[in-house]
């Protein structure tokens, strides 16, 4: 199994046994590894309507072919279970160096299933398993618990653990790795996955490694891999990602006018140069830092060295920059930071945390929430978002209510609240309004996670008008639908295209690089045998469908393919893009008829078949 370790790793939390087992060739090929696989497994696994906090839901830990290897950003790991945040499918994606050490102790992924009785942690070793006592880690927060655990196993293990917001079942709580000190770590971050960690009592997983990845065509491989690092080090992306980080993209936003500010009142605002990547860079930055095998070091490490938000740690990113920023009218870049950090301390999807405050915000300031458990929460008050992370981890006062998410907070206080709720199948938006680049209100629409940037990460060229280099050249009308929307198209293909690198469990940033024949060509030479352009876009496809399918089979419509009533409705009240709003209808029928979906989003029988994924057919 050439780009495998060819073992995953089955742990019974409820009975504490352990065992390996060879995954199926026929799904390595048909899945790669990554979320690929992992989805597979999942669907197999998890019965219809289970609860995604209960004990019948898997949690799934997956490498991909790629990671550890010499490819451009390929230290990544995928985490897959049923979302406790949407009801749906639920994948988070983490960078660092945990998913190499991990996959280097000897196995390419782990399911977790059952509940353990007190709490646990997972130790792989060079090929030795353990599952040891975690009663004296929980309640620590992830930095705590990662010297804790170095303090017990040694400096070269890596861990990937929940702080308390995932043990308190914060929705969207996320899991935390390469914690290197206090606020510090990368996130998988999305869908509320360290929330099922938390449910599951299982604190981390530490990881040590020094296992051979075997290659096919090693010599091949080698001068690929690099040739594609110094394609990606010598491009425009890596000057500015590297210089300005993520935040690089904010002036562009804005100057589109899709800055979300006020909880998406406004999609332009006259302060972001207080909170852009050159106000980091003159203020807050220390120095960058990149994931394993990575020519870009977009991470920030910043230091905030005096005031009341006095602190050092990793960030902030462009998505926490606009959650907590701009949706919350908040424009003091060191209350800002300060706030991403604690949601690397708790273990919180920054996202979902910033959207979630912007919406009770714009709640209270309309009078339909009043009881605020003696918080005053009001837009541009930079305390208040520091305050309510501390409450909304600890699940204290007003706290407990948005630990559940704008969706659930909607519901419960209606009149008309829903209304701007942020959110798609319960996931929160990042920071990209679509009336300014319509073409994200598609891909958001259509997200099988829900509300999110990645899945097609299609707001880069959108925003920065760069090439759609990872789409296939062939023809708009190829299947005769000369009416279809070109944008369709463009987010089909990207949804395809960036699945592929969940499954290899690569950087989607190298898809604003490398087209899908440098990708096939490479992993030809990785795996050994025939792997072209077209495979590339089959499995992506394949995996989306199968994505979908899990979805379809836990009751998902077309009516969930949608976006929130103020994107629909209500047009930009001033700034570039004003008196602009999203027709979705017309974009979702293309897509669908691209997708070779019917009218209601469930894939044909014919496209499954066309897939090899005829299995689904009847368990939809």
């Amino acid at each position: 199994m050439f780009g495998y370790m060819g073992k995953i790793l089955r742990v019974n939390l409820t009975s504490g046994s352990i065992s390996e087992e060879v995954p199926d060739e026929t799904d390595l090929k048909m899945f790669l590894g990554g979320a690929g696989l992992a989805t597979k497994y999942l669907f197999d696994e998890v019965p219809k309507g289970t609860d995604p906090l209960g004990p019948d839901n898997k949690l799934i830990f997956m490498t991909g072919p790629m990671t550890g290897t010499s490819s451009p950003s390929t230290g990544r790991f995928s985490v897959v279970a049923k979302s406790p945040l949407t009801g749906f499918w639920g994948q988070a994606n983490s960078g660092g160096f945990w998913g190499r050490d991990f996959k280097r102790s000897g196995f390419d992924g782990v399911i977790f299933e059952g509940k353990a009785e007190k709490p646990v942690y997972l130790v792989t070793d060079n090929g030795k398993i353990e599952l040891r006592d975690a009663s004296h880690l929980w309640g620590k927060s992830t930095s705590e618990t990662t010297a804790k655990i170095k303090e017990d196993l040694g400096d070269k293990f890596n861990v990937a653990c929940i702080g308390i917001a995932g043990e308190n079942q914060v929705k969207y709580a996320a899991i935390m790795n390469d914690v290197e000190g206090k606020y510090w770590g990368r996130a998988a971050g999305r869908c509320g996955l360290g929330t099922v960690m938390g449910a599951k009592n299982l604190k981390a997983i530490a990881s040590r490694g020094r296992i051979p990845i075997e290659i096919a065509e090693k010599e091949e491989y080698r001068e690929k891999a690099k040739e594609r690092f110094d394609w990606v080090n010598q491009s425009l992306l890596k000057v500015t990602l590297e210089v300005f980080g993520t935040a690089a993209i904010l002036d562009m936003v804005n100057q589109r006018g899709g800055l979300p500010s006020r909880n998406w009142q406004t999609g332009y605002v006259e302060e972001y140069e207080k909170i852009n990547g050159e106000a980091i860079n003159d203020t807050i930055l220390v120095g960058e830092k990149a994931c394993f095998a990575c020519p870009i070091a977009c991470g920030r490490v910043s230091d905030i060295k005096d005031g009341k938000y006095k602190s050092k740690g990793e960030g902030p990113e462009y998505e926490s920059i606009g959650a907590f920023g701009s949706m919350c009218d908040i424009y003091d870049l060191n209350a800002i930071t300060k706030a991403h950090f604690l949601c690397n301390e708790y273990g919180i999807d920054t996202i979902s945390a910033g959207a979630t405050i912007a919406f009770a915000m714009e709640a209270v300031e309309k009078g339909i929430l009043t009881d605020t458990k003696g918080s005053e929460i009001k837009f541009g008050d930079p305390d208040v978002i520091i305050e309510l992370v501390h409450k909304i981890a600890k699940r204290e006062g007003i706290g407990d209510f948005l630990a559940e998410g704008s969706k659930a907070m909607s519901e419960t206080l209606g009149q008309g609240s829903e209304k701007f709720a942020m959110h798609v199948k319960g996931l929160e938006l990042p920071a990209y309004d679509s009336r300014a680049a319509k073409i994200t209100g598609l891909a958001y629409a259509t997200a099988n996670r829900g509300g999110d940037h990645i899945t097609a990460y299609i707001e880069g060229p959108a925003f920065m008008s760069m090439p759609f280099l990872i789409v296939d050249e062939g023809e708009v009308d190829e299947d005769g639908l000369l009416e279809i929307p070109e944008e369709a198209r463009v987010v089909k293909e990207y949804e395809d295209a960036f699945g592929v690198f969940d499954a290899l469990s690569g950087c989607k940033f190298m898809g604003m690089v490398l087209t899908g024949e440098d990708w096939a060509d490479l992993i030809q030479s990785l795996l050994g045998y025939e792997f072209t352009e077209k495979d590339f876009r089959l499995l992506g496809e394949r995996i989306y469908n199968l994505e979908r399918a899990f979805n379809v089979r836990e009751g998902l419509t077309r009516d969930d393919d949608t976006l929130p009533g103020r994107l629909l409705e209500d047009p930009l009240p001033d700034g570039p893009a004003e008196g602009q709003i999203v027709n979705l209808d017309p974009m979702l029928d293309a897509y669908y008829q691209y997708r070779g979906w019917d009218k209601n989003g469930r894939p044909s029988e014919e496209t499954l078949t066309k897939l090899e994924l005829n299995w689904l057919i009847n368990r939809m």
